[in-house]
């Protein structure tokens, strides 16, 4: 990484000392995959999406591969809020920084989960996940409802004191809509976007690939969807923007910059090289550095028009 460079920025309230986070459900609790990333290496990761409770996800096959990309429909397994305070937070390493991913089937489960982790000194901040494609009760309903993410947006700044990021859909009309209720409710930051809302079918045996049916399709194919929302929320509203979506390369994390986000999130790209999100962060800041770019906050927005 170029020492020339300052990679620091500041999501909503979340220091991170360069852009580059991981995306929720890519990274697991992030043990699994530091064996092969140094994690603080890398702004930090946003672990599994938690419910009150444990949650046991979709039968399989509930993972396939796309054209460029991959569809899932894990429906948000995880451990649960007590057993990632007691268990996944101690066996990090010191000095990362994690973002706990929150989410429930109404607003009060969202809040519940957001108690238990209001005060755990390792969270950082909390991202509420109002977008799943896959999940048949909540998830994604309140993504595209804007009275819906209203309620769960104000909900949740009750419930905690801590920074609150709003991951959003792409399964919608228009995203400068949801991004300004978001702002509107008190949201100090916003991931987008969550996968895109798709299916593939099995012609030999006459079934959707994916035994839910519906999945989430994510990878470099939405990634100009995302650019494109990123681009469009940016417009909206005053408040920060993590950007998601296909990527892959430092060059890819940059495109979303320079629309406007202020960090990023790698997901797909970990399931193929567990170490890509240290890649991409070193790419970053050597890109500013050949730009003649003193800080990476500096490209944020620098797109230039025709």
């Amino acid at each position: 990484m170029s020492a020339a460079v300052d990679t620091k920025v500041d999501l909503g309230g979340i220091s991170l000392r360069n852009p580059v986070l991981t995306a929720s459900g890519t990274f697991g609790y992030g043990t699994e995959l530091a064996p092969f990333l140094d994690l603080t290496r890398i702004g930090g990761f946003v672990a599994k999406s938690l419910t009150p409770q444990p949650r046991i996800g979709n039968p399989p096959p509930r993972i396939a591969e796309a054209p460029a990309g991959m569809l899932n429909a894990i429906s948000l397994e995880n451990v649960g809020v007590e057993a990632f305070v007691r268990d996944k937070l101690p066996a990090l390493p010191d000095g990362v920084t994690v973002i706990a991913s929150v989410f429930g089937t109404e607003p009060a489960h969202y809040a519940e989960v957001c108690k238990r982790l209001a005060g755990v000194p390792r969270v950082a901040g909390v991202e509420v996940n109002a977008s799943c494609p896959h999940v048949k009760a909540g998830g994604i309903e309140f993504g595209q409802d804007p009275r819906a993410l209203a309620e769960l947006v104000r909900t949740v700044k009750r419930a905690t004191g801590q920074p609150v990021l709003v991951k959003l859909s792409p399964n919608v009309t228009s995203i400068a809509e949801m991004a300004r209720v978001c702002e509107g409710e008190g949201a100090d930051g916003l991931s987008l976007v969550n996968a895109v809302q798709a299916m593939d079918v099995d012609v030999a045996r006459r079934r959707t690939v994916l035994r839910n049916g519906l999945g989430g399709l994510s990878g470099p194919a939405i990634r100009p969807i995302a650019l494109r929302m990123v681009w469009q929320a940016a417009q909206a509203v005053s408040i920060p923007i993590c950007g998601i979506g296909g990527i892959m390369t430092a060059e890819d994390a940059v495109k979303f910059l320079l629309c406007g986000a202020v960090a990023v999130q790698v997901g797909t790209a970990n399931y193929l090289d567990p170490a890509a999100a240290g890649r991409i962060a070193d790419g970053i800041a050597e890109y500013a550095a050949e730009q003649g770019f003193p800080r990476v906050i500096d490209l944020v927005g620098a797109l230039e028009s025709w």
